[in-house]
């Protein structure tokens, strides 16, 4: 699993997204799509997700829209 999952717990249900042992995986290639990072590159992804969830809000809501239609 992810290293940086545990650090998003918080913005997750802003996404209406639940993490249970059956959809982590799925959750974790959807981050690393939306952050254009290869999968399994965790300390590059978290990287880039910590540019997009810390800082301006606007950037956060963007991230936030982008993981929920990554994941339907």
């Amino acid at each position: 699993m992810s290293c940086y999952l545990r650090h998003v717990k918080d913005i997750l249900p802003e996404a209406g997204i639940q993490v249970t042992p059956v959809n982590k995986k799925q959750i974790d290639q959807a981050i690393h799509r939306v952050v254009g990072v290869e999968y399994k590159d965790c300390p590059v992804a978290w990287r880039a997700l910590k540019q997009q969830i810390t800082g301006y809000e606007k950037t956060r809501q963007e991230f936030v829209k982008k993981l929920k239609a990554a994941l339907t």
